[in-house]
């Protein structure tokens, strides 16, 4: 077979099948070429389109260099936090905080992998992904698309089931999920939506060694709302309005917020648009995907996303790594990447915000006034020990936070 795009095809049986060329699916992409015991499997790559776009813009923490680090569009090594009657400026070290550009990333994993035999690609909405032998998954899995279908020994996919433009309130969709899942417990849900803007003026107004990470002063819509402004230059930044809610909102509301807070922010100066992105990332521990093996769900769908926070870029790297890492080793593949003990931090916090507990901007406001960044970024990563943990729960108050935790508890025994 070919590994040009194809609109059509006809049966065909791969080692891999990756379903989805997102993030996710290109990530698992990237390790599967990286290994020097899988690089020559057959991999069949599918998606609706390989026409890509800047979409959107990953950012994240990171000690070292990575394995992006040719790709790393612009870093800061100070980050600010900013509230009602708070300011502060904290030094990352030993961290980098890192921007990589959606287009910048889809174009180097795909211009590499079409260099490839071994790798094909099938252009094309997929209709079904199921397992050919309940009773020997051994046999593989198929996937479907109108006019075509193959087999794969392994399937992995991060296609969501929903899109921005198809989002009702959170609360209907967790309960469209759990209708299906008599197990699945009032999990909470929340969605992380999100607007931003590269924004162009004429004359410097950016401090570009400063990344202002969460600004609070913004409508927070009943919710925990912040603003990032992460300078590219002295004249260009990214300024994206980001919201932790059950409702998203209409696209005039995101703009709405945007004009007021850059007409407030720079009063008098005109800018252009140099780029937009939308989206929304679900917040939750309510599993998405009811695959079996020899199916697997990667990325958002494979609850590789931090869910009181929306995190998630570092986290699907380490899933693609564990995956590839399992498969080299003839191993069972397990997706999880959150250890149990961050998994209840993330239920506590998450049910805080729900619940409306505390101000969201009250908790990231007291956690970076009490801590390193570092520190907090170790528990953002879930890297952090007992000890750092404990410094971070010291910046909250008990009497909110420790009875959120025993409802937690209660609400999964």
């Amino acid at each position: 077979m070919s590994n040009t795009i194809s609109s059509t095809s006809s049966l065909g049986s791969y080692d891999f099948i990756i379903a989805g060329a997102g993030g996710a699916g290109l990530s698992l992409l990237h390790y599967l070429m990286g290994s020097s015991i899988l690089c020559s499997k057959s991999i069949l790559v599918i998606d609706k389109s390989f026409e890509k776009t800047n979409d959107r813009t990953w950012c994240f923490w990171e000690k070292e260099v990575g394995a992006f680090e040719n790709l790393i569009h612009h870093h800061w090594d100070t980050i600010s936090i900013h509230a009602e009657g708070f300011n502060k400026k904290l030094p990352t070290a030993p961290f980098s905080y890192k921007m990589i550009q959606g287009i910048d990333f889809y174009n180097a994993i795909l211009s590499k992998a079409k260099l490839k035999s071994n790798i094909h690609f099938q252009e094309a909405i997929i209709q079904n992904i199921k397992v050919l032998d309940a009773s020997n998954t051994s046999k593989g899995a198929t996937i479907e698309w109108e006019g075509g279908a193959a087999t794969g020994n392994y399937v992995f996919s991060s296609l969501l089931p929903f899109q921005m433009n198809q989002l009702t309130t959170a609360a209907a969709y967790s309960k469209s999920l759990q209708k299906n899942d008599s197990s699945a417990k009032e999990a909470l849900f929340l969605w992380q939506h999100f607007k931003g803007r590269v924004v162009q003026f004429n004359q410097p107004v950016f401090n570009q060694s400063v990344a202002k990470l969460m600004d609070f002063n913004v409508p927070q819509h009943g919710a925990t709302a912040f603003m990032y402004q992460l300078p590219l230059n002295e004249n260009k930044a990214l300024v994206e309005y980001t919201i932790f809610s059950e409702n998203v909102l209409s696209i005039a509301e995101y703009d709405q917020v945007l004009n007021t807070y850059l007409a407030n922010e720079f009063p008098g100066l005109t800018y252009s648009i140099a780029h937009e992105e939308i989206g929304a990332i679900p917040m939750t521990q309510l599993s998405l995907s009811k695959y079996q093996a020899p199916i697997y769900a990667i990325g958002a769908l494979g609850a590789a996303i931090k869910a009181s926070t929306g995190y998630a870029f570092q986290f699907i790297q380490l899933q693609c790594k564990n995956i590839v890492a399992q498969l080299e080793k003839g191993q069972p593949i397990q997706t999880h990447v959150h250890t149990s003990r961050h998994q209840f931090y993330d239920a506590v916090l998450l049910y805080v915000l729900y619940y409306h507990k505390m101000e969201g901007a009250e908790i990231f406001k007291r956690i970076f006034a009490k801590n390193k960044a570092a520190t907090v970024f170790k528990f953002l990563s879930n890297t952090s020990n007992i000890f750092e943990d404990l410094q971070i729960m010291r910046s909250l108050p008990t009497r909110i936070f420790l009875p959120a935790a025993l409802s937690v508890l209660l609400r999964r025994a």
